[in-house]
């Protein structure tokens, strides 16, 4: 089983249409819009937690299919909502945000919006109306979505909040996900689709909670098509076809909040999505999902991806020679062009995944895109005659999982490039500051990923092939004034070099000696003789070493936490229980080691106890504390090593017990005490 097929839990249906629905009235929820009484302010905070601030009393949706004007199909999508604010923490509910598709030629429509506030004033329900003709506006995100946003007016706390709206949509493409779970807690949460039998979508289901309702059926229904646009009259065709109706309902589902370790909320949350894959007779037959073959070869022909990897202008040879120039082989010529593109062209945007202009204004301007640059990367290496280089689509972590088994291009989010040289693969991300030859962004490390080729190859980049590997060596001895001097030398894993170049990039030296200060949690300790070597080389981890020095009053007894500067302060892990999967970036490995010689007219009076621990009987995770005294020296040697990447929630208490253990051991003391 891949990567990907164990964590995305999703189910394949072949989904059809959904009943008209007349009204918002719904069997299950109970709530009817403008139907409120005094009782319906007092039922929900007695059984909803007032953490969360507010509680969705009833989210509703359908969805159906109906002929229209135009020749074709459209979708009409209606929503109906009502939740109440608890308290202060739960204002945010009163925000809303309709997303609406637009692609020039038929924009979405919003209809029939309206929105009360109820309030309890005096026994009595007392409503505040939207005014939709001046309260709503409209926020563009890109070129095909845009927002529009309302606020509740005279929102307090106790208030209820109801909306409904439908929306037009002539995009059959775009039937409506819908989600289950969100921020705050739902009572009741249902949606109804339905698709007539010449339309074919994939329906993708995720998350970990059960139905409460999901059932199907089947009907007969009636379809009328005209088109009132052409200049020869109207043509009107009536048609009949099969529906099948599916319903979906959860109850008493809980808030869904971001824990650490998380890639992105969205991978675990409750809801269904749908692709339209195919459509069928009457219409005109077409397969629209395809495969991945079909994908990638139409990504190729593109003139804003694939046609311009090729380019046989002047300007790039000129540009390939200029950079290449005095290389002795492939992989030098290679590293050449990408720490050219790397440190001289300016990344203007992430997550893209096409071009919005030529590669030549690209390397004219010295700017573009991700995606523009990490294309001329390849054209580049293409045109220099290295090895086989290829666009890669992936998914970042914090964008969400993709399928491997549909091209669902609008999935990805992020273009990287792959080389093959001399034997060895490397994945490269040119628009990424001070990122070395061969690294990506743990982001990039999302599971399935696809080179966009004639084979439409399939990769998984597994954060489990990630090792983050640290080591840091100790030496401390009394200075003969009572205080302590001492010497470090660390070496970090890799991504943390990373952090830390970019911190002396952004903010000079002195950024990086605070911090070193602020990890001996005294804000009396000296830093000195900060060294950091291979900061310019940036495929490689950094070799930090510098000098300092802890004061001690002169006292019977000194307290010594011996993990200077790398104790694990607190559990990453707080919250009680979780619902969904532990997501670590990387595997990690950490070493410590201490030598610490006693003050003198000091004896050790008590010494932290050795500890020994096994995440499991697989070894996914180990940490030893190892400490002993001899000869007037202290030595220690901690060792914390996690080999696996994910988690399932039915170990998230195994893991957290044993991160407890840790953060107890690190925080232990040596104790010190004056002769007699």
């Amino acid at each position: 089983m891949t990567l990907t097929m164990k964590r995305v839990l999703f189910v394949l249906l072949v989904c059809v249409w959904i009943p008209a629905v007349k009204g918002f009235s719904q069997p299950g929820s109970g709530a009817r819009f403008g139907k409120i009484t005094p009782e319906d302010f007092n039922t929900v905070s007695s059984s909803s937690s007032l953490q969360d601030g507010a509680i969705i009393i009833a989210d509703i949706g359908s969805t159906q299919i109906e002929g229209n004007s135009k020749g074709n199909f459209s979708l009409e999508f209606k929503n109906y909502r009502r939740a109440q604010v608890l308290n202060k923490n739960g204002y945010d509910i009163g925000n809303v945000s309709i997303s609406i598709f637009t692609d020039g030629n038929a924009d979405e429509e919003l209809i029939s919006l309206k929105a009360v506030t109820y309030n309890l004033e005096n026994g009595k329900v007392v409503e505040t109306k939207l005014e939709t003709k001046s309260a709503v506006y409209t926020d563009r995100i890109n070129k095909n979505w845009v927002i529009e946003k309302f606020t509740f007016p005279n929102v307090k706390e106790g208030s209820i909040l109801e909306y409904q709206y439908t929306l037009k949509s002539d995009h059959i493409f775009n039937l409506r996900p819908w989600q289950f779970q969100g921020e705050y807690p739902r009572l009741w949460s249902e949606y109804k689709v339905g698709i007539p039998e010449f339309l074919y979508y994939v329906t993708l289901s995720q998350g970990y909670l059960p139905f409460f309702i999901k059932d199907q059926k089947s009907r007969a229904a009636a379809f009328t098509v005209s088109d009132n646009q052409g200049v020869g009259g109207s043509e009107r065709i009536n048609l009949s076809a099969s529906v099948t109706e599916y319903r979906w309902a959860m109850r008493d589902v809980p808030a869904l909040k971001e824990e650490s370790f998380t890639s992105t909320i969205g991978n675990h949350m409750a809801q269904i999505e749908f692709q339209l894959a195919e459509q069928r007779y009457p219409m005109n037959p077409k397969n629209i999902m395809g495969n991945w073959t079909q994908a990638c070869a139409s990504l190729l022909e593109k003139e804003n991806f694939g046609l311009t990897l090729d380019n046989d202008s002047p300007w790039l040879e000129e540009a390939v020679n200029d950079i290449t120039a005095g290389t002795r082989n492939e992989l030098d010529r290679a590293k050449k062009i990408f720490a050219y593109l790397r440190d001289h062209v300016t990344c203007t945007e992430n997550n893209r995944t096409n071009m919005d202009q030529s590669l030549k204004l690209v390397w004219k301007n010295k700017r573009g895109n991700e995606a523009e640059i990490n294309l001329l990367l390849i054209a580049m290496l293409r045109k220099a005659g290295v090895g086989y280089a290829d666009p890669v689509l992936l998914s970042k972590r914090s964008h969400g999982y993709v399928y491997s088994s549909y091209p669902l291009l609008d999935r990805f989010n992020y273009v990287i490039a792959r080389l093959d040289v001399g034997g060895h693969t490397y994945y490269l991300d040119a628009s990424t500051p001070r990122l070395g030859f061969g690294r990506l962004d743990y982001e990039c490390y999302n599971g399935h990923a696809r080179i966009v080729n004639a084979d439409a190859t399939a990769i998984e980049l597994a954060p489990d092939s990630l090792l983050e590997k640290s080591i840091t060596t100790v030496f401390l001895l009394p200075d003969g004034n009572g205080n302590f001097a001492g010497n470090m030398q660390w070496m970090p894993g890799y991504y943390e070099s990373y952090r830390l170049r970019s911190l002396v990039s952004e903010s000079g030296k002195e950024a990086m000696t605070n911090e070193m200060k602020r990890g001996f949690e005294n804000p009396s300790v000296a830093i000195r003789n900060l060294h950091v070597d291979s900061l310019e080389h940036f495929a490689d981890p950094l070799y930090i070493r510098y000098n300092f020095e802890i004061p001690q009053d002169k006292q019977d007894i000194i307290y010594l936490n011996p993990m200077f500067g790398v104790r694990m302060k607190e559990n990453p892990f707080k919250a009680a229980a979780r619902s969904y999967p532990v997501e670590m970036p990387y595997t990690i490995d950490e070493t410590y080691i201490l030598q610490l010689a006693i003050p003198e007219g000091y004896v050790t009076d008590e010494l932290p106890k050795e500890v020994m621990l096994k995440l499991n009987e697989d070894d996914d995770g180990m940490f030893e504390y190892r400490i002993q005294e001899s000869g007037g020296t202290i030595s220690l040697r901690s060792r914390l090593r996690i080999r696996r990447t994910y988690f399932q929630p039915e170990e998230y208490q195994m893991l957290r017990e044993f991160f407890n253990l840790v953060v107890k051991q690190h925080n232990e003391q040596i104790v010190f005490k004056k002769k007699n």
